[in-house]
């Protein structure tokens, strides 16, 4: 799984790091969600795949390889 974030599409809601911790963060400063790991190993597939359908900006996407 590789994780693409776009961070100009970013609200700040923060729904991804609610739900998947380990693979997003915000930005401290304006909001915007930051990645911290782009291929995350596989016990993060579904917190993230969670995370990519809560996000209300639609601002997440994954390409499953």
């Amino acid at each position: 799984m590789k994780i693409t974030v776009d961070r100009q599409r970013c609200i700040g809601a923060g729904m991804c790091l609610l739900t998947a911790p380990a693979a997003f963060d915000q930005d401290e400063d304006d909001g915007p969600v930051v990645l911290l790991d782009a291929e995350p190993s596989p016990g993060l597939h579904g917190p993230v795949r969670e995370a990519v359908e809560n996000c209300p900006a639609a601002a997440i996407a994954t390409d499953d390889r």
